[in-house]
């Protein structure tokens, strides 16, 4: 299942500015920044939007951009395209505010499965991010259950790693590894 502002199989996921500068150069079209904060958050957006990119904001990880609701109108009203958070109640609430919402899971053991579903059918994210993204057992496992697109994130280092996720059921894999951001099947 796809949704369809979903245009590239790769997304950036951002630590640093040569990083995001790496980003808005290549073929991705989702931006994930792990690292923001207040005084730069405006800018980084209008940046990846001038280049035609989606900007998604780790709420978890954003300075000084409280973790509630009026940190989410604050991250609409700087045209945020969406946001990341591990936080069932974050996700519900961006989505009153119009933000796509990415919600992640670590699945670090099989216990970690069923409540990574329970949290879903609360909160009924946009996406979710199965981390790992080279575990693609659960991302298979995932895509049979859920009827959302996944994203594959975390630990993925080489094409074979993108491939095997996207064949398992990822719609998207996102990594930090500057030479993938323009990978292509």
């Amino acid at each position: 299942m796809t949704v369809d502002f979903i245009k590239e199989p790769i997304a950036a996921a951002i630590r640093t500015d040569q990083d995001f500068s790496a980003a808005l150069r290549s073929n991705v079209d989702m931006v994930f920044l792990l690292h923001s904060n207040i005084m730069t958050v405006k800018q980084c957006v209008k940046e990846i939007h001038s280049w035609g990119k989606k900007a998604f904001i780790h709420v978890d990880f954003a300075e000084g951009i409280g973790k509630d609701r009026y940190g989410l109108e604050f991250l609409a009203k700087q045209g945020v395209d969406g946001i990341l958070t591990t936080r069932t109640n974050i996700v519900k609430t961006a989505k009153e505010f119009g933000l796509i919402t990415v919600q992640r899971f670590f699945m670090v053991d099989s216990h970690s499965v069923g409540t990574s579903v329970d949290s879903i059918k609360i909160s009924k994210p946009d996406i979710i991010e199965i981390m790992p993204g080279i575990v693609t057992k659960k991302i298979k496992e995932f895509s049979q259950i859920v009827e959302m697109p996944i994203i594959a994130g975390g630990i993925v280092e080489t094409e074979e790693e993108v491939r095997a996720a996207l064949e398992a059921g990822a719609a998207v894999v996102s990594t930090g590894e500057v030479n993938l951001w323009n990978f292509k099947l």
